[in-house]
């Protein structure tokens, strides 16, 4: 999470790790269809680096970075899809954001990434296109807190365990998209782009019957 985009939103910047669940049936695994979208909903996309866990963590120390780092199996670029209108109006009535975040679809992933592909994870560049015009491209270094920090945080109120992912926040220039549009991100290291990082997706209507309304 970089200070741009809690800028862009109008957030107050956090003074210690904020964090939010999704749930495991929001994952869209690759090249595994569209991303829907529920009627009514302003759709947002949000790029980020997952971190994949390897390893059950409990109260970790934010100082202690190795084991941090030892307890990631490894990674892959995610696409926090968010409704942006419901998000905004349980911010201001005090309501969680499961929904805002939660729905079906709302998760899409890369395919796995090794840990020997990305030996820095605080320096790697997130990208992300809508119709192939590029929205989102920064780099992990400008994340509000470091890795074992963001680790640390969580594990102190809940156990992370093996097969978890974590997302670590996006860059600037998250927007909107509309049904027909077509999102690809990605991550390079060191300027070259890791094949196992790339995501393709269409959005597409989700039907049923749901609809966003007032809460």
């Amino acid at each position: 999470l970089s200070s741009d985009h809690i800028a862009e939103l109008s957030n107050a910047r956090p003074k210690q790790p904020f964090f939010f669940l999704k749930p495991s049936s929001s994952i869209l695994p690759p090249a595994s269809g569209p991303v829907l979208r529920p009627t009514g909903v302003n759709l947002h996309y949000e790029v980020e680096l997952a971190l994949i866990m390897g390893q059950t963590v409990r109260d970790l120390d934010a100082s202690d970075e190795k084991s941090a780092m030892d307890a990631i199996d490894g990674y892959a670029v995610a696409i926090d899809m968010t409704a942006r209108n419901v998000q905004d109006e349980a911010k201001k009535k005090g309501l969680p954001w499961s929904i805002a975040k939660g729905f079906d679809t709302f998760l899409p992933l890369s395919n796995y990434i090794p840990k020997t592909a990305i030996p820095d994870p605080q320096n790697v560049e997130l990208w992300l296109s809508v119709n192939d015009e590029l929205k989102q491209k920064d780099s992990t270094q400008l994340m509000l807190f470091p890795i074992p920090r963001i680790l640390a945080e969580i594990s102190q109120c809940m156990t992370l365990e093996q097969g978890d992912v974590v997302l670590t926040g996006t860059p600037k220039g998250v927007g909107s998209v509309v049904v027909g549009d077509v999102m690809k991100a990605g991550l390079r290291v060191d300027g070259k782009e890791v094949e196992a990082g790339r995501i393709e997706v269409e959005v597409q209507e989700k039907g049923g019957p749901y609809a966003y309304k007032e809460t």
